[in-house]
């Protein structure tokens, strides 16, 4: 029988094969006594587990490729290896064997359900998310203890092969990468989760959040994974499987075709220059934007120097950082973000719980709150702006008062600067981030006092819609194309064009082709994005014409209906 799932497609693609059913360890163990004579014998069989685990995520290092975004993984090692060693983990559950006279599996599930217990109390999205990489630690450990343990989990080679799993860590993902599997859905998985970054960045077609994926699909079944639709078909008929066989095709020959742009200058039909910009994250994200064509960095995301690590990254590093991302790409312009922690990314040492941490002390309410923090990364922006064209963007900015004490620190970095007999470019321009819904409606003031905005969609969605994008109940909600935010993007993206102010668009909508063409309509003319959308944003802008997106996005602002909405993006997408 023929049927269709639907999650959240997290990479893009076509993938087709057989499904290959990822067993899930937690469902496998059994519980019994242990004599008391033997206790002590099952608490030490326990610790070679853990001490097995310790060797396999070690071992993990060496089997890195090329292809391989070594930082993320690094980053995901030293997280399990953090786990792994806490005594919540490592000790804990040697009591329970103590208490209960149980074996080691039961023990460790117990302690487990705990753990998973208190993480799901947890506000804050992306520690609640971590619980995932608790219960993919603890999975390891009981496959040791089941007599089962080996790095990678999945025990097929065969290049048609769709793993269907409850959930995957980030490790799996990336050796089910290196051997070779079409594509993998997941039941659990969300926009922060770790295996969805890797998943991005490595572009494995791939579903996740299907719920119920791994009890309706069967062994060997044939399905199909279209990562950009989110939707999984199982068991498709003829027909269906000879148009998705097309359309793989297609697909695969449209990402051929697209890297012949990757020198092309992104300009219109009617000679208009656009900027397109890559996001990035770590300093080793450059490689990809300047192989995806980028003009420059758009926007580097600050705050990843600070996570996953025991300690907070010195001045010399930050430095160290931002002048590697200024000489890889030379001349070009690089827009540093001030680290925007808090809410869903912060570092240890950092962490509050709040009721709401989305609408709490984070980006520059934190830098303000920290200033000896925000100071030392300040000083490290300014003394890489020596060695090439960088720009300073501060984040989430709410109110005037708030640049005035940015661009004070700023000024304060500068003078300890001259008092060390450093050099920094002393014309370096600040931005801010628009990306509340106070900070859009008071956006001529802001200009006023600020050489660049730069409009982050995520968060300005979000807040104005009222909708947490992480959470699947109202995740259909989430709408770049509601009334109420093309009015906000044309008023700020208008205000800025009258007071000849640069203003680009950086989050996900400016990767996205099919609203490119609004976005230019609107008078955008600098988008940052992630470096693989670079491509096909520039094949649409090639395909252009201003005058003709400006006359059908003046009709798109005045229409209220999402069937009008829809209907009037259709034309605009498909002049030309």
């Amino acid at each position: 029988m023929s049927f269709t799932i639907h999650g959240a497609g997290v990479s893009g693609g076509i993938a087709i094969g057989r499904a290959q059913l990822a067993s899930h360890a937690l469902l496998e163990v059994a519980h019994y006594s242990v004599p008391k004579n033997k206790i002590r014998s099952e608490k030490a069989r326990f610790d070679r587990a853990i001490k097995s685990v310790g060797k396999e995520l070690k071992d993990l290092r060496k089997q890195m490729t090329a292809d391989i975004p070594e930082a993320e993984f690094e980053a995901f090692i030293n997280l399990h290896k953090m786990i792994l060693e806490d005594s919540t983990l490592s000790e804990e559950p040697k009591k329970i064997i103590d208490s209960m006279n149980c074996n080691a599996e039961w023990a460790l599930k117990l302690q487990l359900d705990n753990l998973l217990e208190q993480f799901s109390k947890i506000e804050d999205a992306y520690l609640r998310e971590r619980k995932a990489d608790v219960r993919q630690v603890a999975e390891r450990v009981l496959k040791a203890l089941l007599g089962r343990p080996g790095t990678n989990p999945l025990n097929s080679a065969e290049k048609n092969t769709i793993i269907v799993a409850h959930d995957m860590s980030p490790t799996d993902v990336i050796l089910f990468k290196q051997h070779n599997y079409a594509g993998f859905i997941t039941d659990l998985g969300g926009a922060t989760s770790h295996t969805t970054i890797v998943a991005r960045s490595l572009n494995i077609p791939s579903v996740v959040a299907l719920h119920q994926a791994r009890t309706l699909i069967r062994e060997n079944e044939l399905i199909i994974v279209d990562g950009t639709a989110g939707v999984v078909i199982v068991n498709p008929d003829e027909i269906i499987l000879s148009e998705y066989e097309v359309l793989r095709k297609q697909w695969l020959l449209g990402q051929q075709k697209l890297k012949r742009l990757r020198r092309n200058r992104a300009t219109t039909i009617d000679g208009a220059d656009i900027e397109l910009n890559a996001n990035i994250e770590l300093p080793e994200d450059v490689s990809s934007a300047k192989e995806n064509g980028a003009t420059g960095v758009g926007l580097f995301r600050t705050e990843f120097l600070f996570l996953n690590r025991g300690d907070l990254p010195s001045e010399d590093e930050q430095f160290e950082a931002y002048r590697h991302v200024v000489r890889d790409m030379k001349n070009s312009p690089i827009t540093i973000r001030t680290f925007d922690l808090g809410a869903d990314k912060q570092p240890d040492g950092f962490t509050r719980v709040a009721a709401n941490p989305a609408l709490g002390q984070r980006a520059i309410r934190l830098c303000l709150a920290e200033p000896r923090l925000f100071h030392h990364q300040l000083r490290a922006i300014l003394r890489a702006s020596q060695y090439g064209h960088i720009r300073i963007l501060i984040p989430m900015l709410s109110n005037v008062h708030e640049i005035d004490q940015a661009l004070h620190l700023i000024a304060e970095a500068k003078e300890s600067l001259d008092v060390d007999g450093i050099k920094y470019d002393g014309e370096i321009t600040i931005g801010g981030m628009i990306e509340v819904p106070a900070a859009a409606l008071s956006i001529d003031s802001f200009l006023k006092k600020l050489d660049f905005v730069s409009i982050g969609t995520n968060d300005l969605i979000q807040y104005t819609l009222a909708i947490d994008r992480t959470d699947d109940a109202v995740a259909h909600l989430y709408d770049p194309l509601h009334p109420a935010i093309l009015q906000l993007l044309s008023h700020i993206i208008g205000c800025a064009n009258r007071a000849n102010k640069p203003v680009a668009v950086c989050g996900e909508i400016a990767g996205d082709p099919s609203i490119t063409r609004l976005l230019l309509g609107m008078g955008l003319r600098t988008f940052s994005m992630h470096p693989a959308h670079l491509l096909a944003v520039k094949q649409k802008v090639l395909t252009s014409d201003l005058r003709e997106a400006a006359t059908i996005t003046k009709k798109i602002l005045k229409a209220q209906h999402p069937d009008r909405i829809e209907s009037l993006m259709y034309k605009l997408n498909t002049t030309s």
